[in-house]
């Protein structure tokens, strides 16, 4: 029984780091592009060579996701106070546990409407350059868990299956 409530601590643990590195690189993404709009679509024109056209059509296509990113990164932020509130009162209860599945839930839409986005966006643009966008956003949203996921089922962590 003891071994049981091990291995559900650490894979709560491991669940919300997972959780929190998302959060993280989630509202790094929409902050910057909250705050340096001009910026982030100024960059975007120089490394995949765009006219003025193509900024247009993905200024309108940003100009328009912005807000749906805000309210996903201030509802997880939200869910985020709260959980940290039920986990220094309470620690692990029921509660904790559903709201880990509740930012879990938020963060896969929020991903879930990036991809749609990033997809829009890349079909604005020479298909090219749209597919080479397109790939490098997929990497940076999916693979904020990815190096965390490797290694816990890495060879060199195999620590982990004697817990």
């Amino acid at each position: 029984m003891r071994r049981s409530l091990i291995i559900l601590a650490a894979i709560l643990l491991a669940g919300a780091a997972i959780f929190q590195t998302a959060h993280w690189g989630a509202r790094q993404i929409c902050v910057a592009r909250t705050v340096q709009a001009w910026d982030d679509l100024q960059w975007l024109r120089l490394e995949f060579k765009l006219g003025d056209e193509e900024i247009g059509r993905i200024r309108q296509l940003h100009e328009g996701y912005l807000p749906q990113c805000r309210r996903y990164c201030q509802e997880i932020a939200r869910k985020n106070q709260e959980l940290s509130r039920v986990l220094q009162a309470d620690g692990q209860t029921p509660d904790a546990q559903r709201l880990l599945r509740e930012i879990a839930s938020i963060r896969v839409e929020c991903q879930l409407e990036m991809l749609k986005h990033f997809e829009a966006v890349s079909h604005a643009m020479p298909p090219a350059q749209g597919r080479r966008y397109l790939g490098e956003m997929r990497r940076l949203t999916l693979g904020a868990h990815e190096s965390l996921e490797q290694s816990m089922v890495s060879p060199d962590h195999s620590a982990h299956a004697h817990h």
